[in-house]
């Protein structure tokens, strides 16, 4: 008798949904009318969008900490004396503390070049001047680029080097002056940065005079030694001018197109026949290439409003510092800054033959 067939075992559920090794897997379902390639965009959109709406929204609560402001030279410099002022004030528009760094070194290299290199969130600025965000250019091989490396802010303000002497000079004026210099080659001259370089040097061309150039780190070092003796002339910024007031020093002219106001008995270059002597330096507030916008406008603003504060006035006043034109207050105007006095600069520099110390 022969033994009924049996019939054959269903399968499991679970073996059903699980293929054997190398079986081909089974093909997943999805939603009807949701291709994968089209989902692959949908999501790479919006995470693209995510730090767009990140950043717009760090923008508009910005600050919410405090700020600091690198000064590319030392304490007691013109950078940092005119930094200082600012900041006081930039703090009440802001809501937040601007902490001052000052980070000397290679004629401000060093510090611009931190700055260059800094997040750009907001949260680091700089405040250069036409030494490191210009001339530094031709006198350096750096490792950033002045001209694209940063997002201009606003210019601040210019400020003449004055021709100081210790106050054993025998001259009278720039006339009797020059006079000495050519009966005295052996006269020393100080210079604390690039741009009292340049000066010294379009001076000595123009005058056909004979400088031996000793380099600072800082101009306050340079005035204690002009004051001490130790050197006998600097073209140096008119934060001295308080020593020429109490006869500590000579001031003899000012590389400005005017008379300062802080020093009206103090002719210009131009007045007395050396028009090509007659330049004036600025200073200017810049942040990190990529800083947003909104940022900058925010920076811009409380920069502008502290410009336009009587107090700031009068103190850069004294100090022999001319405020940029309202309208000229702008991050265009900076930026046009920079590169116009590049493109004359870096030339002249060049022909000079003058070479960082």
């Amino acid at each position: 008798m022969k033994t009924p067939l049996r019939p054959a075992a269903t399968p499991s559920p679970q073996r059903l949904s699980r293929p054997r090794v190398g079986d081909r897997p089974y093909p997943k379902t999805r939603p009807s009318g949701q291709h994968p390639r089209r989902q692959f965009l949908r999501l790479a959109l919006g995470a693209a969008a995510l730090p767009a709406v990140s950043r717009n929204a760090s923008a508009q609560a910005y600050p919410t900490r405090p700020i600091t402001m690198i000064v590319s030279f030392g304490a007691g410099s013109a950078a940092d004396v005119t930094g200082r002022i600012l900041a006081e004030r930039m703090r009440e528009r802001l809501g937040q503390p601007i902490i001052i760094e000052n980070i000397a070194g290679a004629d401000g290299s060093i510090g611009t070049g931190r700055a260059a290199r800094a997040k750009p969130d907001g949260y680091t600025i700089n405040i250069g001047s036409l030494n490191d965000h210009v001339l530094n250019g031709a006198f350096y091989s750096l490792n950033y680029d002045l001209l694209n490396d940063f997002a201009s802010i606003s210019p601040l303000v210019t400020l003449s080097n004055l021709l100081y002497a210790k106050k054993t000079v025998p001259a009278r004026d720039l006339t009797e002056l020059i006079a000495w210099l050519k009966s005295n080659p052996k006269v020393s001259a100080g210079t604390a940065a690039v741009g009292q370089r340049l000066f010294t040097a379009v001076f000595q061309r123009e005058t056909g005079t004979r400088l031996a150039v000793v380099p600072y780190r800082s101009t306050p070092a340079v005035f204690q030694d002009l004051m001490g003796g130790q050197i006998d002339i600097s073209f140096s910024p008119p934060v001295g001018l308080p020593l020429v007031r109490a006869g500590s020093l000579k001031g003899y002219a000012a590389a400005s197109n005017t008379r300062l106001t802080a020093a009206p008995d103090i002719p210009t270059f131009a007045e007395l026949g050396f028009p090509t002597v007659s330049w004036p330096p600025w200073h200017g507030l810049f942040a990190p290439k990529g800083t947003p916008k909104d940022i900058i406008g925010k920076l811009n603003a409380a920069a502008v409003a502290a410009l336009a504060d009587p107090a700031v006035r009068s103190r850069l006043a004294d100090l022999g510092e001319e405020i940029f034109p309202r309208e000229q207050q702008t991050p265009e105007a900076l930026g046009a800054l920079v590169k116009a006095d590049a493109e004359k600069w870096w030339p002249i520099i060049k022909e000079l033959g003058i070479k960082a110390e």
